[in-house]
């Protein structure tokens, strides 16, 4: 079974590191940050070759302290994961409330042309997600953000709502789920952290952090691009985004 999903892998380095994935998960929860430290990390310090990740970014003077990789996901598909070069536990890890801590999320959206390239066709905005599981509803302790293209469900329900989401928080309607919503408009998350975002706007998150999943959409409302940002203390966030990328095909 394991060797049927590595099949979608992009590159044979993904592939192996599919196959080693698969068994390293189920018992270390901090596979994500040995293969991207000991593995993607020294192999594109020493010969610029970022396997068995797919890509690794050390930008500014900073490196590996700002960096990040993309690695595809062991399940296979259009799934790939955003993971910071430095330790970061998830989303309740303070370091992404600091200033100067990388907009990871603003990372992950680079990953789209990843995401493109498994699907084979462009994807526009607004079939993308972003999702970041709460402390309980992740199996790994690295920060790692998902990207994949959105369910149906969700999709539908955000634009059925676009035209209500604004700067603030609020509830929407998404049969089964129990999330809150808001809107970013910009083409961009370079300058709105979604992490520091639901920290500062939505009462009582500060403090409990680790309960919230975090969802990020493309859209594109009738003010122009932008984004939803979907938070909640239920199942992860992750269930709403779909590795089949059923919506982009005809």
């Amino acid at each position: 079974m394991a060797d049927l999903r590595c099949r979608t892998c992009l590159t044979v380095a993904a592939i192996a590191a599919c196959l080693w994935w698969t068994a390293a998960m189920a018992e270390n929860r901090n596979a994500l940050r040995d293969i991207v430290e000991d593995q993607c990390l020294v192999h594109w310090l020493q010969s610029h070759s970022a396997g068995p990740c797919l890509r690794v970014e050390l930008p500014g003077p900073k490196g590996a302290r700002n960096g990040y990789a993309v690695l595809a996901d062991r399940k296979g598909g259009a799934h790939f994961l955003v993971i910071p070069t430095r330790i970061i536990s998830g989303i309740e890890s303070r370091e992404l409330q600091e200033a100067g801590t990388p907009n990871y999320f603003d990372e992950a959206w680079s990953a789209r042309a990843e995401l493109a390239g498994a699907v084979g066709t462009a994807l526009p905005r607004q079939l993308i997600g972003m999702a970041v599981n709460s402390r309980n509803a992740r199996s790994q302790d690295q920060l790692h953000i998902h990207v994949e293209c959105l369910q149906s469900l969700i999709h539908e329900s955000l634009q059925a709502s676009a035209d209500r989401l604004s700067d603030l928080w609020s509830p929407i309607e998404i049969p089964g789920w129990h999330l809150l919503a808001r809107r970013v408009l910009s083409e961009s998350l370079g300058s709105a952290d979604p992490f520091k975002l639901l920290a500062a706007g939505l009462v009582g998150a500060q403090n409990s952090l680790g309960d919230y999943s975090l969802l990020v959409a493309g859209m594109n409302f009738q003010a122009g691009p932008g984004f939803a940002l979907l938070a909640g203390t239920g199942p992860g966030t992750e269930r709403l985004l779909d590795s089949t990328c059923a919506l982009a095909k005809p």
